[in-house]
């Protein structure tokens, strides 16, 4: 298991209460597959620096976790096909 943070925009369609349903997918996905969610920490809505998908702004999002290295694309496919999900960025902690 590796420590990574996870930042999402979530698209500022959703509002507050669907945006916390969106956070619990992602920490399902993760505990499912016998990951860790050490944390999660709702940044509120910012302004993007350029237009994506036509959005001007998105809540932000940053999850820390920890998750066998071979599940994180897995994870990459699932945040990708999520409609509510702008953007997406994972990173892995330390060595």
């Amino acid at each position: 298991m590796s420590d990574y943070e996870l930042v999402t925009i979530i698209s500022p369609e959703v509002d507050g209460e669907e945006v916390s349903q969106v956070v619990d997918k992602v920490n399902q996905f993760i505990t499912v597959r016998e990951g860790t969610v050490e944390g999660t920490e709702q940044w509120g809505r910012k302004r993007l620096a350029y237009p994506v998908r036509r959005f001007l702004e998105g809540s932000y999002v940053l999850t820390r976790f920890k998750l066998a290295p071979r599940l994180i694309r897995e994870l990459e496919v699932d945040l990708g096909a999520a409609q509510e999900v702008v953007r997406y960025l994972v990173v892995k902690v330390g060595d």
